[in-house]
């Protein structure tokens, strides 16, 4: 699955891959990435998912502004169930 991604929605990839886990990762750049792969809604609990090709996943609540440690780990997950990862640097 290819997907072309601009300056901000790579900026928010490397967020989400970084390490150590980076701890202000916006939901709306998550919402705009997300877009790329599905549709993105907000349920009837207040939680955001995304549908691609017939399946739906949740993230969980919302409320905050930043993503919490495991819902960060759940989109990485979900980028990478969909064969997408950031590229690797050459430089070692």
């Amino acid at each position: 699955m290819s997907h072309k991604l601009d300056h901000h929605h790579r900026l928010t990839v490397s967020k989400i891959f970084g390490h150590p886990l980076n701890h202000n990762i916006q939901w709306h750049d998550v919402c705009s990435l997300l877009e790329r792969f599905g549709d993105v809604h907000e349920t009837h609990r207040g939680n955001w998912a995304v549908t691609v090709e017939g399946e739906t996943i949740s993230f969980g609540s919302t409320r905050s502004r930043d993503l919490t440690e495991d819902q960060v780990m759940k989109v990485r997950s979900f980028l990478r169930s969909l064969g997408f990862a950031p590229q690797k640097s050459s430089a070692a």
